[in-house]
């Protein structure tokens, strides 16, 4: 699963974005337009501790009608973290 790399502090705005143009109260509200996705999970993308996946980004846009483009982003590989990791536990 490819993950979206915003630069830092947009992946908040996004959301934040996302929020308003669905009309919801909170960052809770996004999981009642049917999103299989846990409140946890959705947390960690709004603070920026995890990437969020692309095809969840690009659902969170369709919905809200927003385009794609609009974003400057970088997807990243399903293993861009793997090969970090893999080195150093060689140590």
């Amino acid at each position: 699963m490819e993950r979206v790399k915003f630069r830092k502090g947009e992946q908040r705005k996004f959301l934040d974005l996302i929020i308003n143009k669905l009309n919801c109260v909170s960052l809770r509200g996004i999981l009642q337009f049917g999103f299989e996705i846990k409140y946890a999970s959705l947390k960690n993308y709004y603070t920026e501790r995890r990437l969020m996946p692309r095809n969840l980004f690009e659902s969170l846009c369709r919905i809200a009608k927003i385009n794609t483009s609009d974003f400057k982003i970088n997807y990243l590989d399903e293993n861009w973290g793997q090969v970090k990791g893999g080195r150093i536990g060689r140590k």
